[in-house]
């Protein structure tokens, strides 16, 4: 990924005992997301602290982009059905500044 993709991360809280219905409503709507023209990439990470927790992080090619996305009937149907699972969220974005592949990326 070049320097200056805009990144969003939602923390997702997701209610006690639903982590495996989670996790597939994710999978199974994610060409909500990846599908988009403007979408890089998309990643589910759950806390190592807390495993009612996850990370969801997507990067686009800027910010017009996400946001012509974030409004979109795919993206608002997929956002409904994760709400299901949720008990709390906090949600931020970012410009990429920098990134430099570590010795891992090449294998």
């Amino acid at each position: 990924m070049a320097g200056g993709a805009f990144r969003v991360m939602l923390e997702m809280t997701i209610k006690p005992g639903l982590a495996a219905e989670f996790e597939e409503e994710w999978r199974s709507g994610t060409d909500a997301v990846t599908g988009h023209p403007a979408n890089i990439g998309q990643w589910l990470a759950r806390s190592t602290a807390d495993e009612d927790t996850y990370y969801i992080v997507s990067d686009w090619t800027d910010e017009t982009g996400f946001r012509a996305f974030e409004d979109g009937k795919a993206h608002v149907a997929h956002r409904e059905r994760l709400h299901a699972y949720r008990a709390s969220a906090t949600f931020d974005t970012m410009r990429v500044v920098e990134h430099i592949e570590g010795a891992a990326h090449a294998r």
